[in-house]
């Protein structure tokens, strides 16, 4: 267990997934805080960014403080998906990325109907050449995101990462769901065991991690060198905090309510800076409502969060719960 990726030490291998809609700069710095490693961006269009779309910059955009950063990109041409790559790491104004993560793992119909994302793990010879030429763009690494398959008869995972490490990807990280499953059923970790056992780079694992139990035994499991937290982080940064105790044989204590108030609005107060009110309150709904999962008057104030258009109404339906608590 652990990876090192270019110049960065990853001891645990504690990654924050991407997720599109929510691994912004905000989602991440809250991570960070508890305990992850290496973190990536919503995937971004590489046509998008070579058309120099603005709000494409945006959600790229990373900042010191974030601590290690990948930029995923999404797309399905080689040269377009390789001056994407260049362009992110040779002339953001952010902070540079530590590597370019390929997304060949989005499950949603407008993605892969347009042949990108799990679409390319029909064509495991195009993901080497698109893995080749971006790898061969930049002077950072390259990793690459798949799934277990299209579908249960279509299971490739191994065809498609061995083409991806031949290409010249320096991880990869594998969703053990096939694009059919989308985000229900479970995570298939014999193939992710598989996958690892073939491969001569490091191999993260992702699928039904929600706690540190579930992390201990993917690991187990699959024999992988680290782990990346999705769904489970959304609303609960404090599951690498609990991912680390396990690790390290340590009693997790819970956050109390008011902690999770403090870090939901911490959140909520990085994506009103980055973006404004307008957009991050509607934005942010989602995740800061779950921050008082299992609140018994949890479904009171995410009525008022999403009635709330200003972050002091947001925080003042925050701190209603602890009067109640």
């Amino acid at each position: 267990m652990g990876i090192k990726l270019g110049g960065i030490d990853m001891p645990h291998g504690l990654c924050l997934a991407p997720m599109a809609g929510y691994t912004d700069r905000a989602m991440r710095l809250v991570c960070r805080g508890y305990g992850v490693e290496h973190s990536v961006t919503e995937m971004v269009s590489a046509k998008a960014v070579v058309y120099g779309d603005r709000k494409t910059f945006a959600l790229a955009k990373i900042l010191p403080d974030e601590g290690p950063v990948s930029v995923q990109i999404f797309g399905s041409e080689p040269e377009i998906m390789a001056e994407a790559a260049h362009i992110l790491t040779n002339t953001m104004e952010s902070m540079p990325p530590v590597a370019i993560d390929i997304n060949m793992g989005c499950p949603v119909n407008k993605i892969f109907g347009n042949g990108e994302g799990s679409a390319l793990m029909k064509n495991p010879e195009l993901i080497e050449r698109i893995t080749r030429a971006v790898s061969s763009a930049i002077s950072i690494p390259t990793t690459v995101k798949i799934r277990a398959g299209i579908n249960k008869s279509s299971i490739n995972a191994i065809e498609c990462a061995l083409a991806a490490e031949e290409g010249g990807a320096s991880l990869i990280c594998i969703h053990g769901r096939t694009r059919e499953q989308m985000y229900g059923g479970l995570a298939d970790r014999e193939i992710i065991k598989n996958v690892k056992s073939t491969l001569h780079i490091p191999l993260i694992a992702n699928g039904d991690i929600v706690d540190g139990a579930s992390a201990l035994t993917m690991l187990r499991d699959t024999g992988a060198d680290g782990i990346a937290v999705g769904r489970g982080a959304v609303g609960n940064p404090f599951i690498f905090s609990e991912i680390l105790c396990a690790l390290d044989g340590r009693e997790f204590t819970p956050p109390s309510l008011a902690q999770r108030v403090e870090v939901a609005l911490l959140q909520l107060r990085t994506a009103v800076e980055d973006k404004g009110e307008r957009i991050a309150i509607p934005e942010a709904r989602k995740q800061i409502a779950l921050y008082l999962r299992a609140f018994h008057g949890a479904a009171r104030i995410r009525a008022e969060i999403n009635r709330a258009t200003a972050y002091t109404e947001v925080e003042a339906a925050l701190r209603s719960a602890l009067s109640e608590d």
